[in-house]
């Protein structure tokens, strides 16, 4: 039984050794290049976003049983193929939607230091109340900043959070953005951020883009920008990746190569979970955990002494997680190496679960002093938790 996985998927190996027993063939694969002669015998196919899966990629296999896909999204599967040929699918819903959200809260954080400004004075709209948009909306309710989000499809389903429109989410302070990327329906999210939508934007707004390149018209963002558009931009994806509009970089605040979900954590809980997938399609018992191979992040404990102010945050975001490491290393490397190198080369970033806090010295109760804090993600130090 052969299984063919993107090499960019942490511990696939260690899931997925012996899955089958001894007649386990274990074939990585790169995610971008992938050919039908490549996985011609492939019984089981694992990807990344990068690839492409419909009748093209599989026109020369006859036995794929199982296709699986360690993100979020699925604009990339062409999932009515398969189930015309009896190929069961899954995805990871939610996999890096922490990991999403930090990146967000890290780049206001760098923002914030650079102009001067107070997040808690500020009103925050997010685009999409799935996964990574709750898990987004839950940071902000953690340091208690105001925030609304639209989300037409879940509001109709009969979600009961009090949503709000389009037009009052774009009005938000921060607009932050977390949709798949949909053509056709009620509500198409391909280009909704149109040159009409953006050009109604202050010069004092954040646009903040973590989801799906084509959910903002790239070209009428760069012809505004070089007209004077004033509205900051924190750009992690990008139109036609990986041959992306090349002048539209200098105009962003944050740029990056689609790593926004890119967490240690978040890319293996795809892993992890189209492992326990795969154990329930084939009828085999999940006896692996992520927290098998997590390693130690370089920091895994801080002392805190003193109460939670905006100063605090900052600093404490930091130890996990700067963005502006990636940010670097983008400007550096996309010219000369390309964005599919960055994204393959993209050093290990833990989230603020690895990190365990202690205020034991401070004289208030400090679990109530440090609520914000652990509010976002970061842990309790397991001697307090005794």
């Amino acid at each position: 039984m052969n299984i063919f996985y993107d090499e960019n998927m942490p511990f696939a190996e260690d899931f997925m050794a012996n899955f089958f027993g001894d007649d386990t063939q274990l074939t990585a694969f790169s995610g971008r290049d992938l050919t039908a002669e490549q996985v011609k015998d492939a019984d089981v196919l694992l990807v990344r976003s990068v690839t492409k899966v419909n009748a093209e990629l599989l026109a020369q296999n006859t036995r794929l049983a199982f296709v699986g896909t360690a993100t979020i999204g699925v604009d990339h599967i062409d999932q009515a193929y398969l189930a015309s040929r009896n190929i069961r699918f899954t995805s990871s819903p939610g996999c890096n939607a922490i990991s999403v959200a930090e990146y967000v809260l890290s780049s206001l954080v760098i923002l914030s230091e650079k102009y001067d400004f107070s997040l808690s004075n500020k009103t925050v709209g997010i685009v999409g109340g799935g996964n990574t948009g709750t898990r987004t909306s839950e940071k902000f309710k953690a340091l208690g900043i105001d925030y609304k989000i639209c989300d037409p499809l879940l509001e109709k389903a009969g979600d009961t959070r009090d949503f709000s429109s389009l037009d009052e989410v774009l009005a938000c302070d921060i607009i932050s953005l977390h949709v798949p990327l949909t053509r056709t329906g009620d509500h198409p999210t391909y280009h909704l951020i149109n040159e009409k939508r953006l050009a109604a934007l202050k010069p004092e707004q954040i646009l903040i883009n973590a989801c799906r390149g084509e959910i903002i018209d790239n070209h009428a963002l760069l012809k505004l920008k070089q007209h004077g558009y004033e509205t900051k931009l924190v750009l992690d994806v990008w139109e036609n990746e990986p041959n992306i509009l090349m002048p539209l970089i200098e105009f962003a605040e944050i740029a990056s190569a689609h790593i926004a979900g890119y967490s240690l954590e978040g890319k293996s809980r795809g892993t992890e979970m189209l492992y326990q997938a795969m154990c329930k399609c084939f009828e085999k018992n999940v006896s692996r955990s992520l927290f098998d191979f997590l390693p130690e992040p370089e920091v895994s404990k801080t002392e805190i002494n003193s109460t939670f102010n905006e100063i605090l945050l900052r600093q404490t975001v930091k130890i996990v997680y700067d963005v502006r490491r990636d940010d670097k290393i983008f400007r550096q490397q996309i010219a000369s190496l390309g964005f599919d190198h960055i994204r393959k080369t993209y050093p290990t970033r833990r989230e603020f679960s690895s990190l365990h806090i202690s205020g034991e010295n401070l004289q208030n109760n400090h679990q109530t002093e440090l609520q914000p804090l652990y509010g976002l993600g970061f842990k309790k130090d397991t001697l307090e938790e005794v």
